[in-house]
């Protein structure tokens, strides 16, 4: 039997986080979502990825996290396997474009 989850996409600082989680809801406080019982996958021995481990040291003995609704991009629910856990990213959002070297400096 599958079991439902959702699938948080949210900007943090200059990245783009995607994460998992068994509850979601409009917080008590202004503005914000609440998201609890965040899910990550099961570490591997033998691949390391950058982005998940990010997120395990972002998140690590994080019960519950608020997040500004101005700051989430969209909120699935998705269905997982009953002993599948989801693992969640994080990329960067924006790509700066390349600029001369005197590009900012002020013209009189």
């Amino acid at each position: 039997m599958a079991k439902k989850c959702y699938k948080i996409i949210f900007y943090n600082q200059d990245d783009v986080f995607e994460i998992y989680a068994g509850h979601v809801y409009p917080s008590e406080m202004f503005g914000f979502l609440e998201v609890e019982a965040l899910t990550f996958g099961e570490r591997s021995q033998v691949l390391v990825d950058p982005s998940q481990e990010k997120l395990r040291t972002e998140f690590e003995g994080v019960q519950r996290t608020y997040i500004p609704m101005n700051a989430v991009i969209r909120i699935d629910e998705v269905e997982t396997a009953e002993n599948a856990h989801p693992l969640g990213r994080v990329k960067n959002a924006v790509t700066p474009f390349p600029g001369s070297p005197g590009q900012n400096r002020n013209r009189d």
